[in-house]
């Protein structure tokens, strides 16, 4: 009883040290999820907006993206990781709608990362602005994404591609697993979820397909395959708690899965996938709610959403109702599509109209207070092709 009142103590201290910002924030989002969807086509065009500010507005001024709006703290600096797997969502949008914008922003995005590409070819983690700048096997694979796209979009980028693509083949363990150069903005450890790498290395191998890269990948896939329970639950797939992962990096390691199995057309990464992804199924609630932490059974352990991990694996829900022609897959899709949608604005500030909340409500325990741009990327590549389907 004790323990429960120092922690009400705490919070209401927290609550009233808030800015006027974030405790109106708070207070909408206890009243719980607002019910009007925007609709498909806002939402895509308005996290795009989004992302274009989130660019404009990076406190480093420098080309990349930045890493959050804080209802706190205001704009973040830019962060190489994600700058670098926004490009293909950023080409994509160009290709579909005509804008020409998208086009040249992802231009500049990849200008920037390779002028902060290390001697080495990997990338830095965290933040342009965070210590230490090591190499980071995570954040490299993620621009590998990025360059991967430049260089089929603009026919430039091949040198920075291949010199990424190279360090993580030469890092990697001969079992597959990346141990050398953790991320030191994690908790240490091995991590099933960077089958995301391994995806970045196939992106390389189209384009380069006589190197080692697209072995590698696969390698890593395998070493994964691993750590998942006979109910597609993952070992080793989270940043922080292990024993109940978010759903932002059970995203990761299925997303990874389901590419190997397009890249290879090996069914046991299409089997892999099928189980984790049923697993899954089993979490979410009819409208849509995903709980933002999952323990090994696939029951929920918070009570506030994960956004990202949302449209993450609705993307990935999608991907194989396209692969099988499961139903499940694409009504649970759209379910956790539309949850996400009800959460964002399509008018208001700038500052975080068309965002996406780390948390629903937004003081849960991912990234509390904070808009993501991963967040607002996966939405945006969720609804797309989620337009797409319904399109077919």
């Amino acid at each position: 009883m004790l323990i429960k009142l120092k922690q009400t103590i705490r919070d209401f201290v927290n609550y009233t040290q808030l800015p006027e910002s974030a405790r109106d924030e708070r207070s909408k989002d206890i009243l719980g999820l607002p019910d009007k969807d925007p609709g498909i086509e806002k939402a895509i065009d308005e996290g795009v907006a989004w992302l274009y500010r989130a660019q404009d507005n990076s406190s480093s001024s420098d080309g990349g993206v930045a890493r959050h709006y804080s209802l706190v703290t205001g704009w973040a600096s830019s962060y190489p990781e994600t700058t670098g797997y926004i490009i293909p969502t950023m080409i994509e949008y160009a290709k579909l709608s005509g804008d020409s914008n998208a086009r040249l922003r992802a231009k500049r995005m990849l200008d920037w990362l390779v002028s902060i590409q290390l001697s080495g070819g990997g990338f830095q983690g965290g933040t342009i602005d965070s210590t230490p700048v090591v190499p980071v096997t995570f954040n490299t694979g993620q621009i590998l994404l990025g360059l991967s796209s430049g260089v089929s979009e603009f026919g430039q980028y091949r040198e920075a591609m291949c010199r990424a693509a190279d360090w993580l083949v030469k890092t990697q363990d001969p079992d597959g697993c990346w141990r050398r150069h953790p991320t030191p903005f994690a908790e240490p450890g091995e991590k099933s979820y960077e089958t995301h790498v391994a995806w970045g290395l196939l992106e390389a191998a189209r384009i380069e397909p006589d190197k080692a890269y697209a072995e590698a990948a696969l390698s890593n896939i395998r070493w994964a395959l691993r750590w998942q329970h006979d109910n597609g639950w993952f070992e080793k797939c989270c940043l922080v708690d292990p024993s109940q992962p978010l759903t932002h990096t059970l995203g990761y390691v299925l997303r990874g899965i389901i590419e190997a199995y397009r890249f290879s057309k090996d069914d046991s990464f299409l089997q892999a996938a099928k189980k984790t992804a049923d697993g899954l199924l089993t979490a979410i609630r009819v409208d849509g709610f995903l709980p933002g932490r999952l323990n090994s059974n696939w029951h929920g352990v918070v009570k506030w959403a994960c956004l990202t991990g949302s449209v993450q694996i609705a993307h990935c829900w999608l991907m194989l109702f396209q692969d099988t022609g499961d139903v499940r897959y694409r009504d649970a899709a759209y379910a956790a599509n539309k949850y996400v949608r009800r959460t964002i604005k399509v008018e208001g500030k700038p500052e975080t109209r068309g965002a996406v909340k780390g948390s629903f409500p937004v003081q849960g325990g991912y990234n509390s207070y904070l808009y993501l741009n991963w967040a607002c990327k996966f939405f945006v590549d969720a609804n797309m092709l989620e337009r797409h389907v319904r399109d077919e």
